[in-house]
């Protein structure tokens, strides 16, 4: 008869994900890992097969997780032209707000192990992908509501506007408000 976990795997998982988001995938150790979860080695081993697999399981749950709430932002009922620009802000106000300055999961592992670790790139891919379909369908609304011209090419804007995001997000891993700020306005206006 099986050993019962002593732990929730959820609730673990969530807790490997907060301390890779923080530290990164190389540099957070399995005793960094063993510390942060309160569980032995094993017990990682047997759930969740070794450290890449449970990077790549955290960085399903923060994609999930963040593609829930940039769908609340971004299908807001009424004007979707200032959903857009709320949505926008709101990167640049919590790259703002985060002491840590752990900037976006997705965007540093991108930076971290791309493009060596493929499952990791079609991740990024995915969730990069989820958001830019999700501006596009807001700016859609948009287009459709006179908010936006009706040559507004709406795929090229959202993809402008991921790519900025993510720069963003990088940016704001140092404490440069002015620069934010300024380019948060610099964006705005290319939505018109």
């Amino acid at each position: 008869m099986g050993r019962t976990k002593e732990f929730d795997p959820r609730v673990t998982l969530q807790a490997a994900l907060e301390l890779f988001w923080r530290k990164g995938y190389e540099a957070t150790s399995m005793q960094d890992l063993v510390e942060h979860l309160g569980i032995n080695r094993g017990s990682i081993y047997a759930t969740y097969g070794s450290k890449r697999e449970l990077y790549l399981r955290a960085l399903d749950r923060y994609c999930e997780n963040e593609g829930v709430v940039a769908l609340e932002r971004l299908n807001q009922p009424g004007p979707a032209l200032p959903a857009v620009r709320a949505f926008v802000r709101a990167f640049a106000d919590e790259s703002l707000a985060d002491q840590d300055r752990k900037g976006c999961l997705v965007t540093n592992t991108a930076v971290e192990l791309l493009p060596q670790d493929e499952k990791a790139e079609r991740r990024i891919e995915t969730a990069l992908h989820e958001v830019e379909s999700a501006i596009a369908g807001a700016l859609i609304r948009a287009k459709a509501q006179g908010e936006l011209d009706e040559g507004a090419d709406v795929r090229a804007q959202a993809r402008f506007l991921v790519t900025f995001i993510q720069g963003m997000r990088v940016v704001g891993k140092t404490s440069d408000e002015r620069r934010l700020n300024d380019a948060v306005e610099q964006a705005m206006k290319v939505l018109g």
